[in-house]
């Protein structure tokens, strides 16, 4: 629901903020200078959103406000300053402030990196990125709350409108990043982004290269984490931006007919199971397994005569693509890649498994691939249905719930899941005096896969037993 505001609008301070926020107007009145809070506290605070980062400006240097008003504290807090920026930064009743002088900025076509002088509040508030957060609030005595919005800000949140304070062009091409950001603010806040404003995007598309992976990574994953992360990326896609930034999922858009049959489109796809994955959970990595499920379809796709459309292997290729992105995008390359990468390599197995008379083995062989990331796996299958059949859709999900089951009563029984065998390989060599070698490996997987298959129990007696048989097979002889 879009919310109402007044021109005369002040912004309502919890009483520890307000007290915070008057002790902060005291310190630059001492220090002889005009201080106020702006930007996105400011804008949240309208929009009745939960913050704790303030962002405050001052007609002078920021460093020394921000030591004023630490040692109005007992004990002090620490004062973090950045001299080159002319920033500082404190933590004080839960909340992180940054201090920052006014300032203008004069950018070379080159570089993201501004020519910095000091400025008005006027000049300070035409640098912002959007009308919403050049919202600016005195903190000083004599006007405290009094709002200064001079780009109608005001009215921009009550429209739920992105818009650049001065023109586009000029606003992007000094900070590209501004454009991103404004994707992810629609995405965040589920704001339209100006039609003007849109389109200085697409114009000034290219000159998102100068701008380091790290920071467009960051942004990238904050329009991953938003309520419906869909809203961002299609609004990447139709800028132009993404092509530009991870063309491997632009690839996937699109639909091509080949005598009269053609295959969804799975651009879209991925976006409808992204945000199906995300009404579930806020796990980023998560979300990431549900954006490159199906990332592979591009380079395995093919067509086959009297049967349509395939992308068979699109699972295993996908899992060998995932690393590869990761370090493309600055991405970690930890445990959330390999988690990322299993689940993508798995998604396909869960709906085989839904068909009828699928064996104990079967369900066991997915337990001990998948381990503790079943539950995840299960959340990710689900989410990949995204038919327009409802009826359709409740069978899936029925059938899932099949296999939950199935899982639950396999693992139960027999404790597959993060499970080794019971034979270790130090336990073959020693038993046949073997140094490491192939028959070791070979002795080590057979008894593996027989208890997978269920033709031996999970324990050591019947694993042995097992062992020495095959070893047998393999000329093998135990020297005790």
């Amino acid at each position: 629901m879009q919310k109402q505001f007044n021109k005369g609008e002040t912004v309502s301070f919890s009483a520890e903020e307000e007290q915070l926020f008057r002790l902060i107007g005291k310190a630059a009145g001492e220090k002889g200078m005009l201080c106020y809070l702006i930007g996105g506290f400011v804008r949240d605070k309208l929009l009745g959103r939960p913050t704790k980062d303030a962002d405050i400006v001052c007609n002078g240097d920021g460093i020394a406000l921000a030591e004023q008003v630490a040692r109005k504290f007992t004990p002090s807090p620490k004062v973090n300053f950045f001299r080159n920026f002319g920033t500082a930064q404190i933590s004080v009743a839960g909340m992180d402030i940054e201090f920052v002088g006014a300032r203008k900025e004069s950018y070379r076509n080159d570089s993201r990196k501004p020519a910095v002088s000091p400025g008005t509040l006027e000049e300070d508030q035409n640098r912002r990125d959007f009308t919403i957060n050049a919202l600016a609030v005195s903190l000083n005595a004599a006007g405290f709350g009094k709002l200064s919005d001079p780009f109608n800000g005001l009215d921009d949140l009550e429209q739920q409108l992105i818009r650049t304070p001065l023109d586009p062009a000029q606003t992007f091409s000094d900070d590209p990043l501004r454009m991103m950001r404004a994707i992810r603010f629609s995405a965040q806040l589920h704001f339209r982004i100006e039609e003007r404003t849109f389109e200085g995007i697409r114009r000034e598309a290219e000159r998102i290269r100068i701008v380091s992976q790290e920071r467009i990574t960051d942004e990238l994953n904050k329009i991953m984490l938003s309520p419906q992360p869909s809203i961002g990326l299609d609004l990447l896609f139709k800028s132009g931006l993404l092509d530009i930034i991870f063309p491997q999922m632009t690839a996937l858009a699109g639909v091509e007919t080949i005598d009269g049959k053609g295959h969804k489109d799975n651009f879209y796809h991925t976006l409808q199971v992204i945000d199906n994955i995300s009404r579930e959970t806020p796990d980023l990595w998560l979300r990431w397994a549900a954006l490159l499920h199906d990332i592979a379809k591009p380079v395995t796709k093919h067509f086959e005569k009297g049967h349509g459309w395939t992308f068979h292997g699109h699972e295993v290729v996908g899992g060998r693509m995932v690393p590869r992105i990761f370090k493309q995008l600055k991405l970690p390359q930890n445990e959330k890649m390999r988690l990322v990468k299993k689940l993508v390599e798995l998604h396909l197995r869960p709906i085989s498994l839904s068909r009828e008379n699928i064996t104990d083995s079967a369900m066991r062989r997915l337990l001990f691939d998948a381990g503790d990331d079943i539950d995840a796996l299960m959340m990710l299958c689900e989410a990949d249905i995204t038919s327009k059949n409802k009826i359709k859709v409740r069978r899936y999900l029925e059938n899932f719930e099949l296999v939950r089951q199935r899982l639950r009563a396999v693992e139960e029984k027999d404790r597959i899941r993060n499970w080794q065998p019971p034979i270790t390989g130090e336990m073959i060599m020693e038993e046949f005096g073997l140094p490491p070698c192939k028959k070791v490996g070979d002795l080590k997987n057979a008894i593996r896969e027989a208890i997978l298959d269920g033709l031996i129990g999970n324990n050591y007696e019947e694993a042995h037993a097992f062992m020495l048989a095959k070893a047998r097979e393999l000329d093998l002889v135990p020297i005790k």
